[in-house]
């Protein structure tokens, strides 16, 4: 059980972290972009949970990591993403 509430404080923080930016850029919502970011919350989601099925316990502490994590990879990949197509432009 563990494992889910690690995994879905990941991919919240990396749908806060996309909405939050969206909000910020003032643009029209693009389901696409949007997409690339469920994706990368899916992918933090997986590594997380995959992470603490080494750990012994849980806390507070830990979920709110992951939450922070799940943002970061969200943040880190949009980043990465736009510089790539920045650079093929």
């Amino acid at each position: 059980m563990n494992i889910i509430y690690i995994a879905i404080s990941a991919f919240g923080g990396g749908i806060v972290a996309s909405i939050l930016g969206w909000l910020d850029s003032a643009e029209t919502f693009e389901v696409r972009k949007f997409g690339a970011s469920l994706v990368r919350s899916l992918v933090a989601a997986i590594a997380f949970s995959v992470a603490y099925t080494y750990a012994n316990g849980l806390s507070p502490i830990d979920i709110g990591i992951a939450f922070l994590g799940g943002a970061g990879v969200d943040a880190v990949g949009n980043r990465i993403s736009g510089a790539i197509k920045a650079g093929i432009k």
